[in-house]
C-alpha cells in the first residue's frame, strides 16, 4: 500500500476526502452538450439524488467549439484548425451559442453561480496543453514575459483531438498552466477533468497541473484521463491526482469486447487495490446506466444501457467496495423509477463514502466467483460476492477468508434485508453476473 510518511499527506487530499459523486455530460452528450441540458441534469440532481451525495455537475469535451453536432469519432479530421472560442491570452472560453450565459468574455462564472446555488459543485473537461491558435499567433502567457511558443512542444501532441500542443516542462510551461488555473478559479470551479495526460504517462504536466491548481486559491478537484494509467505510475499519481483513469473509456458491456467491459474492470481494480485512500482514488470511469448515446456518436447508438439489472447492482457494488469515484453519465431527466432507485440506495452509497477510505481487498476467486472485502470505520465489514460466469451459483463465504471471527449479523445491502446471525461460513446464490453485497458487524450481537 502506497502511504506517505506521519504528516506528509498533500492539502488537496482533503478536496475529496470521499469519493466524488457526480454526473458528467459525455457518455448522453459527446461533444455537443450545451447550457440548457447541463441545467437540466443539475436541477434533476438537485430535486432526486442530492440528499443521497450525488453533488458534481461535469460538462466533458470541447466546450469551447462552435460546432457541436458533428460526429465524435471524426472531430480529429472535421475540426482541425477550428477557431476556438478564447481571451485575449487564448485561453479557452465556451463557445457562446451552446452556452449563452458565457457571453462578453464572463466565461463558466455565470453557469457555476446558478450550479452552486442550487447547492451543487461544477465542474469541467480540459485538454493537456496549450492551445496551437495560441502557439501559432504567439500570444503572450497572462502575467509573464512568455509567449505561448515558449510554452509549446509542438512534437507533443494528441492521436485524437487536434485542439492542442503539449507544454514543455519549463518556467514558460508552468505560467502557462497557473494563468488557466487562476482564470478556472475565478470561473469558481469544483472540478477539473485533465485528458490525455495518462497515456501514455505525462508526468511533468500532471505535476505542473497540480503545482498551478494549488497556487490558484481554490481547491479543485483534479482528475487524470484516460486509461490505463500504467500501475508502475501508482507512487506518482497517488500524490499528484484526486482521482486517475485505471481503464480505457468504459461502456455498458460485460464482456471484453472494449477490452474495459464490467468483467475486465475486476481485475484492473484488483491490480490497483491498497493505492486509493482519502484524498486519492482510482477511477473505474463513468457509470453508463440508462440513457446514454444522445449525441455520443462513440458510445454507439442512442439507447438505455446494455448492462442487465444483476450487471448494474454488481457494478454499483464493486464501485462501492473499490471505491471507485461514482460518476453518472445518463441523461438523468430520463431516469426511470429503477435505476433511480438503485442510484439512492444509501446503504450501498455508504459503503463507497465510508469516511476511514481502505480499499477493498480481493480475497477469494473460485470457478468464475470472488469475494472482496472492505474495512468500515465502525468496525464492520463490507462484503461482495460476486458471480462473473455465466450461469447461476453458489458462492460460499468462510470467516477465515474475510478476517471475521465468532458470530456475524449479516444484512443484504440490495434488499434491506437482515439475513440473521452467522457462525463460520455463509452460502447465498449468486445470479450469473450478479452480486451480493453484505454488512457484516459481529460488535451489536446480543449475548
Amino acid at each position: 500500500m502506497i502511504t506517505l510518511r506521519a504528516g506528509a499527506e498533500p492539502s488537496y487530499w482533503n478536496w475529496a476526502p470521499t469519493p466524488p459523486m457526480g454526473w458528467n455530460s459525455y457518455d448522453a452528450w459527446g461533444t455537443s452538450v450545451n447550457e440548457k441540458q447541463v441545467l437540466a441534469n443539475a436541477r434533476y440532481m438537485q430535486e432526486h439524488l442530492l440528499a443521497h451525495g450525488w453533488k458534481y455537475i461535469v460538462i466533458d469535451a470541447r466546450w469551447y467549439d462552435s460546432v457541436s453536432s458533428y460526429d465524435d469519432r471524426n472531430f480529429n479530421r472535421d475540426r482541425a484548425d477550428a477557431q476556438l472560442f478564447a481571451d485575449e491570452f487564448r485561453r479557452l472560453l465556451p463557445a457562446t451559442n451552446r452556452f449563452p450565459s458565457a457571453v462578453d468574455g464572463k466565461g463558466f462564472k455565470p453557469l457555476a453561480d446558478q450550479i452552486h446555488a442550487l447547492g451543487l459543485k461544477f465542474g469541467f473537461h480540459m485538454m493537456r496543453g496549450i492551445p496551437r491558435q495560441a502557439v501559432r499567433a504567439r500570444t503572450p502567457i497572462a502575467e509573464s514575459h512568455f509567449t505561448a511558443a515558449d510554452a509549446a512542444d509542438t512534437n507533443s501532441i494528441c492521436g485524437w483531438c487536434p485542439d492542442m500542443f503539449g507544454v514543455r516542462n519549463n518556467e514558460a510551461g508552468q505560467a502557462w498552466y497557473d494563468s488557466c488555473a487562476r482564470l478556472w478559479a475565478s470561473w469558481g470551479i469544483d472540478f477539473i477533468k485533465v485528458d490525455d495526460l495518462s497515456r501514455p504517462y505525462h508526468a511533468s504536466e500532471i505535476e505542473m497541473i497540480r503545482k498551478a491548481l494549488d497556487r490558484c486559491g481554490r481547491p479543485i478537484v483534479f482528475s487524470t484521463s484516460p486509461g490505463p494509467t500504467d500501475r508502475k505510475e501508482a507512487a506518482n499519481i497517488s500524490k499528484q491526482a484526486n482521482m486517475w483513469r485505471i481503464s480505457g473509456d468504459f461502456w455498458d458491456q460485460w464482456g471484453d469486447t472494449y477490452r474495459s467491459g464490467l468483467n475486465h474492470q475486476f481485475d484492473l481494480l484488483a491490480q490497483w487495490q491498497g493505492v486509493g485512500g482519502p484524498g486519492h482514488w482510482p477511477d473505474a470511469d463513468m457509470i453508463p446506466f440508462g440513457h446514454i448515446g444522445i449525441k455520443c456518436t462513440i458510445a454507439g447508438p442512442d439507447r438505455q444501457t446494455r448492462f442487465t439489472h444483476d450487471e448494474q447492482r454488481t457494478l454499483m457494488s464493486l464501485w462501492a467496495l473499490a471505491p471507485s469515484p461514482l460518476m453518472l453519465g445518463a441523461n438523468l431527466p430520463d431516469l426511470d423509477g429503477w435505476t433511480l432507485s438503485l442510484l439512492t440506495n444509501d446503504e450501498v452509497l455508504a459503503v463507497n463514502q465510508d469516511p476511514l477510505g481502505s480499499p477493498a481487498r480481493r480475497v477469494v476467486q473460485a470457478k468464475g466467483t470472488e469475494i472482496w472485502v472492505k474495512d468500515l470505520r465502525d468496525g464492520s465489514k463490507a462484503i461482495g460476492l460476486f458471480n462473473r460466469s455465466d450461469a447461476a451459483q453458489p458462492v460460499e463465504l468462510n470467516w477465515s477468508d474475510a478476517g471475521l471471527t465468532g458470530k456475524q449479523k449479516l444484512r443484504d445491502l440490495w434488499a434491506h434485508k437482515d439475513l440473521g446471525t452467522f457462525e463460520g461460513k455463509f452460502s447465498v446464490q449468486v445470479p450469473s453476473h450478479g452480486a451480493v453485497l453484505l454488512r457484516a458487524d459481529g460488535e451489536n450481537i446480543a449475548k
